[in-house]
């Protein structure tokens, strides 16, 4: 059948604005499906989130003026040895090859924050006069950060064990076997520690076979005014 002038003309601007309205559908608009698929990959996002900000030591908020910035982690089992950071720099680490089973110990001065020593004391098969001979001339004020890794308790004496206590320890009097701990305490110290953790060494409870798991502890550290003369 063949179609005359205007009947013709109309039935080609049905076929025209059929066109444009899929070509528009398709093509057209931000929320295309096509448009999406093609220029997707370099459209900017309208909002990026903020990464959470990151200060001394990994702590979640600024220590305040005056205070020392500290982590703690004792070692895992006997396979992943302890940490000790202090205003942001890692004095203790497997990373730093100076870990060493037992008690690790980092002194520093409770005035300055100077650090003052790291060293590391063997409490299964060292001897414990070594600890006894580290712990006793300690001055007034010195800051003392402990992480154990392994067995912290075997070689430990009544001595060794008071000298902590007065370092503001409690949980040293029952520290054992294969226990984790983690203790900041300071030479001259009035008051109980408020900085310590320990993981009792249960067959019930621990995490790795035959040790519990690793403890992490921070916090800040308040210097304390120089000692008046």
């Amino acid at each position: 059948m063949r179609l005359t002038g205007p009947l013709r003309a109309v039935v080609v601007l049905l076929l025209v604005g059929l066109s444009w309205l899929l070509g528009n559908t398709f093509f057209g608009g931000e929320n295309s499906s096509i448009r999406s698929f093609f220029g997707g990959a370099s459209e900017q996002p309208t909002s990026v989130e903020a990464r959470p900000r990151r200060y001394k030591c990994g702590l979640s908020a600024p220590c305040p003026a005056k205070h020392l910035a500290f982590r703690l982690v004792s070692g895992a089992a006997n396979v992943i040895g302890p940490k000790i950071c202090l205003e942001d720099k890692m004095l203790i680490s497997s990373v730093k090859d100076n870990v060493g089973r037992g008690l690790n110990i980092v002194l520093a001065n409770g005035v300055t924050g100077e650090l003052l020593e790291t060293k590391t004391f063997d409490m299964w098969a060292g001897d414990v006069t070594d600890l006894l001979k580290f712990l006793r001339p300690l001055h007034e004020g010195t800051l003392v950060f402990v992480a154990s890794f392994d067995d912290p308790a075997t070689k430990l004496n009544d001595e060794a064990r008071k000298l902590f206590e007065e370092l503001g320890s409690t949980a040293v009097k029952e520290l054992a076997f294969r226990d984790s701990w983690v203790f900041v305490g300071a030479k001259g110290i009035e008051n109980k520690s408020p900085f310590e953790q320990r993981m009792k060494n249960s067959k019930n409870s621990n995490k790795y076979e035959g040790w519990p798991e690793s403890l992490e502890m921070d916090g800040c550290i308040p210097l304390r005014p120089p000692l008046e003369s």
